[in-house]
């Protein structure tokens, strides 16, 4: 199946949240990975650390779909991307050797 890359900056506006208000959309996002891992779909995400450990890097997600559409269509419920709080890009990824990672 398909491999799909969606990376992400948070906006000017999700950066002025404070840090509560960031971590309860933080756990929102957990609880979505969760829930598309336990639809079936793999899925693993995480967030960009500069050399020095420090966050801000923005954020990687890796998902398996059958197809764009369908991985558009998982990505866009984010709640990240529901609440407006990230610039997003999705593009499938294509193995140089063509061979698919094992899941």
């Amino acid at each position: 199946m398909p491999i799909f890359i969606k990376t992400e900056k948070f906006k000017d506006k999700t950066l002025e949240l404070s840090n509560i208000e960031r971590k309860k959309f933080l756990f929102m996002h957990k609880e979505w990975v969760k829930d598309i891992t336990k639809s079936g779909h793999y899925i693993c995400s995480g967030y960009l650390i500069n050399e020095k450990k420090i966050p801000g890097g923005g954020g990687l997600l890796i998902l398996e779909a059958k197809d764009y559409l369908t991985a558009k269509k998982i990505i866009e419920n984010d709640p990240m991307i529901q609440h407006d709080l990230v610039i997003w890009d999705l593009q499938e990824w294509i193995s140089i050797d063509g061979n698919q990672p094992k899941f």
